[in-house]
């Protein structure tokens, strides 16, 4: 069948620039470029471009210019170029389209319309480099009531605190399987998040036993597939989260494709290599609340009460009630994901429209919690499409405690968001488990640059805090009064719980 399809981008090459080094060809894991020998000249098979940039950021003589194709439908509101690919796509295959990261869709990005405060005369700023700033987050339950006890001139802490996750910045590393992305790239996570006094989540599919030492900063997910969930997984994690859902692809399951099950991730995962591993939409032992709370209790019960349990659910309506039904089972940490959050493989029309905006999700778990006087009992860890420090900072303010960030991560060692992470031949070496492709991310290199991402946003955050007139994170976290909207409709302000700018 001849495909009606065009190239979604154009690859120009400067022939003069070109020496025929052949890197192109041997960087595109696509098969984009090829070498004529007879030509003695290197073409590219446009088709096959994605516009991960690899091909031109190692180009050494700069020869190569990739554009969008210039060729397009003619323009309708209704009838657009994605609309119209999408059923051509569906006609000559019929399957379902498929895409990697998170939604892309304009018009479910709110950081862009909350402004936050600044101190002017009668409440003066703090200059976060002369003067101390607190960012040190905890995560878990907390007591209603403290009880102290003077001895001999020290205070003494009577209270028997829950488990807690000690954060020296508010923002961790989201789930990434061992599958959907290289063992070289979660090595990278650990290795930075130990480094800098935080977690990362190794995701669904269990850890690499070579991992094991930076138990300490990893938070452990046990998933409806169970994969890689053994006794000596829960007892290393720091943290264990029970995942029920996530934002790319709320109320569906996970499948990595038996071709990226290798022998290093089939024994991590405890399944045969090379067999689908295939997550089923609900958690089979979990269909209320009630059944929630046996599965927190076991899981405390199997690691004698030394660590805190994290729900973590994709953002839907009634998400407020569902996250105040959670913190009743016992959960101690409230995970949530919203409609821009990432994953490897989802389809594009789950991706694109179940769910809602993390942004009124914080806005109304935090504040149904604090009405139903329990805000103290667990942690709210919000996620999907945190891009800067601005928008940590206007998470917290909406009631967040901290947040996860994953393609913000990937991107700092190299992604490109190129959507094509379910294809399994990431050029990058991040969304693949080709043992040759993963190479390219050394974990040395990849987890420093991590380390960097972490260390800027952090003093952003203080430099935005000290602006605030704010000297510790505890002050700003569900203080709305420091938000502000801009171009928000009336509802939206009221959910969001913030007025408008000029108020």
């Amino acid at each position: 069948m001849k495909s009606y399809l065009s190239s979604e981008y154009v690859v120009h090459r400067d022939h003069e620039r070109c020496i025929r080094c052949k890197v192109c060809v041997n960087q595109c894991t696509y098969e984009t470029h090829y070498y004529d020998p007879e030509d003695d000249k290197v073409y590219s098979r446009d088709i096959n471009c994605t516009n991960c940039q690899r091909c031109v950021v190692f180009c050494p003589t700069n020869a190569i210019t990739i554009t969008k194709n210039p060729n397009a439908y003619k323009e309708n509101e209704n009838w657009t170029q994605e609309a119209i690919v999408s059923i051509k796509k569906q006609a000559e295959t019929g399957g379902v389209i498929l895409t990697g990261m998170g939604c892309d869709k304009p018009h479910f990005t709110f950081w862009d319309r909350l402004v936050l405060n600044a101190s002017q005369v009668t409440n003066p700023s703090i200059d976060p480099l002369r003067e101390p700033m607190e960012i040190r987050t905890y995560l878990g339950s907390k007591p209603d009531r403290l009880e102290l006890k003077n001895s001999d001139g020290d205070v003494l802490l009577m209270t028997e605190l829950a488990p807690q996750l000690c954060l020296e910045t508010p923002i961790m590393f989201s789930a990434l399987s061992y599958g959907a992305v290289s063992l070289n790239v979660h090595e990278s996570l650990a290795r930075a998040a130990t480094e800098f006094g935080t977690f990362f989540n190794t995701g669904e599919g269990g850890l690499d036993p070579r991992l094991y030492k930076y138990g300490d900063h990893t938070i452990v997910q046990v998933a409806s597939g169970r994969f890689g969930v053994h006794p000596q997984y829960l007892d290393v994690g720091a943290a264990i989260e029970i995942k029920i859902g996530q934002g790319a692809k709320p109320g569906i399951g996970g499948h990595l494709p038996g071709e990226k099950v290798t022998e290093d991730i089939s024994q991590t995962r405890m399944i045969p290599i090379g067999t689908d591993a295939l997550s089923p939409a609900p958690q089979h032992d979990i269909y209320s609340i009630e059944d929630l709370r046996q599965l927190i209790y076991a899981l405390k019960e199997a690691t004698d009460y030394s660590k805190p349990i994290s729900v973590k659910i994709a953002a839907v309506h009634n998400v407020a009630a569902i996250a105040s039904g959670m913190v009743r089972a016992g959960a101690d940490i409230i995970a949530l994901d919203g409609v821009r959050g990432a994953t490897g493989a989802a389809p594009r029309v789950i991706r694109d429209n179940v769910g809602i905006p993390i942004e009124f999700a914080i806005a109304s778990v935090d504040q149904r919690l604090r009405e139903e006087g329990i805000r103290n009992r667990a942690s709210i860890v919000a996620a999907g499409g945190f891009r800067s420090s601005a928008d940590v900072v206007k998470a917290i303010a909406l009631g967040a405690d901290a947040v996860y960030i994953a393609t913000a991560a990937l991107v700092a060692i190299g992604c490109t968001v190129c959507q094509k992470c379910y294809i399994g031949k990431c050029p990058w070496g991040i969304a693949t488990t080709d043992p040759w492709i993963s190479k390219r991310i050394n974990p040395k290199i990849a987890s420093k640059r991590l380390v960097n991402l972490l260390q800027a946003w952090s003093s952003e955050i203080k430099e935005m805090m000290g602006g605030m007139g704010i000297n510790a994170i505890e002050s700003l976290r569900g203080n709305r009064l420091h938000l502000r909207g801009v171009g928000l409709t009336e509802a939206e302000c009221r959910i969001l719980g913030v007025k408008m700018a000029g108020e």
